[in-house]
């Protein structure tokens, strides 16, 4: 998930907003990536290894184009609480990893982030597990009818616990995919021969980019054994269209490379590789654009289309603060006395 450096200038809510908008309009653009990625980890994309292009053909020929942004709703959805379950995670945690000056490591930081996404995971997990059987159902034939459905169907059918089937590879894959962001961030100033405060946006946009990838990567056979949990139930046809049948995690490992190798554990890993640049790139884009909207209205810039500072305004001061001193100083109009006898 991406970060940016917190401005004192927004509201708590600002930043929420902005970070929603942000995260929904880069999900549903990349929509068609991530089903691709989630059908070839699952295995509904059959035969001849299928490519994203491919396989979103095939998709939008047997369903319609709806069909490619399957599940993208919930995932829209569920960006709100789990942003805001993260963030209330990682200030708790930030502050247990601070030392007596109030300092806190660069590791100690990847390791707050990574233990507030596995929180958040945690408790908005089931409407993971919803989105995934979205996307391997047939539209035009589904079990589920949405989110709210596909809740209630579940947990009558499979039970509570069945929400949170495969959560466990959530918290093993955050082991690798927070070495990944460490090996990448503790690198940055021997790839740009340079001090890691005086990196230009475009660099610290690559930075993110590469630093997901990487991540992604080493972190992608937990996903994937992650998925086929997600997608396997035997009151879907075809058992949720998995590839391998198993009888837990450790099975599901043991199962996909007897039956396709070691490298059967980063299928669909293509597709989630092409959508990161994207991802990230409408991200920041919608970030900054909210976030600059949210300035005007604050007061703080002369125009949401630039960053040109208002004149006279002192940027330290929080957006409660602003608004005080501009009613303070706010010109009062005389009132016009009445001739009186």
């Amino acid at each position: 998930m991406a970060t940016w450096r917190r401005d004192g200038r927004l509201t708590g809510s600002q930043r929420l907003l902005c970070a929603g908008l942000a995260g929904a309009l880069s999900l549903s653009l990349t929509a068609p990536l991530e089903l691709a990625t989630v059908l070839a980890q699952v295995g509904r994309v059959r035969g001849p290894s299928l490519g994203p292009w491919a396989t979103g053909r095939r998709v939008w020929l047997a369903e319609g184009p709806r069909a490619l942004w399957k599940g993208n709703g919930v995932a829209c959805l569920r960006l709100f609480p789990c942003s805001m379950v993260q963030l209330a995670a990682y200030r708790k945690f930030v502050v247990l990893f601070m030392d007596d000056l109030g300092h806190i490591s660069q590791w100690s930081s990847i390791v707050a982030g990574s233990l507030a996404g596995i929180v958040s995971m945690i408790v908005t997990y089931p409407t993971d597990l919803i989105k995934t059987r979205l996307i391997v159902q047939n539209m035009l034939e589904p079990s589920y009818r949405g989110l709210i459905h596909a809740f209630s169907t579940i947990y009558q059918q499979e039970g509570f616990l069945a929400l949170y089937r495969g959560v466990s590879l959530t918290v093993l894959g955050a082991v690798p995919f927070s070495a990944g962001s460490l090996l990448v961030y503790m690198n940055l100033e021997k790839i740009w021969n340079g001090p890691r405060d005086r990196f230009s946006r475009l660099q610290n946009f690559a930075n993110v980019c590469v630093a997901a990838a990487v991540s992604q990567t080493l972190s992608f056979p937990f996903d994937t054994v992650k998925r086929k949990m997600q997608a396997q139930s035997p009151y879907l046809v075809h058992c949720g269209g998995v590839d391998v049948h198993f009888s837990g995690a450790v099975d599901c490992f043991r199962q996909i490379v007897k039956s396709q190798g070691v490298p059967g554990l980063w299928n669909g890993l293509t597709a989630n590789l092409l959508k990161v640049v994207p991802y990230f790139g409408v991200m920041f884009s919608m970030f900054e654009f909210c976030k600059r909207i949210f300035l005007y209205q604050n007061g703080y810039i002369l125009s949401p289309v630039t960053y040109k500072l208002t004149p006279g305004v002192d940027q330290s001061l929080k957006p409660q603060e602003l608004r005080e001193l501009k009613k303070f100083f706010k010109p009062r109009k005389l009132e016009s006395k009445k001739p009186t006898l």
